[in-house]
């Protein structure tokens, strides 16, 4: 569960982690995406290793204000047969939590704010 974000990070499970984070099969790591602008095919690279039978769809977090991400992040999903939801990084943050919690399959890529 991400209890905070916010000061350039997030608060998962009482456990602070500085920076953006990929959020996979229920493990977090540091993600180095720290723009839109810094989000590629390969920066998701956990994301496609994992594969349908894992991921659902990645829910994107995208910084402060919503943006589409790039044509081929989205076909390169598309392909993967992975599906995509994108809004900002807080409303992400929130959507995660209940999501999760309602057993989804899902991979969560967040900018930090």
């Amino acid at each position: 569960m991400i209890d905070a974000y916010g000061d350039g990070g997030f608060r998962l499970s009482g456990e602070w982690h500085a920076g953006s984070l990929l959020i996979v099969a229920d493990h977090a790591q540091p993600w180095p995406v720290t723009s839109l602008a810094d989000l590629s095919v390969e920066s998701l690279n956990p994301v496609f290793a994992a594969g349908r039978a894992e991921v659902e769809f990645l829910l994107l977090g995208v910084g402060l204000r919503n943006a589409q991400p790039l044509r081929s992040l989205r076909e390169a999903l598309l392909i993967a047969g992975i599906g995509l939801e994108f809004m900002d990084t807080p409303a992400a943050a929130k959507l995660y939590n209940v999501l999760t919690s309602e057993g989804r399959r899902l991979a969560c890529a967040l900018i930090a704010v």
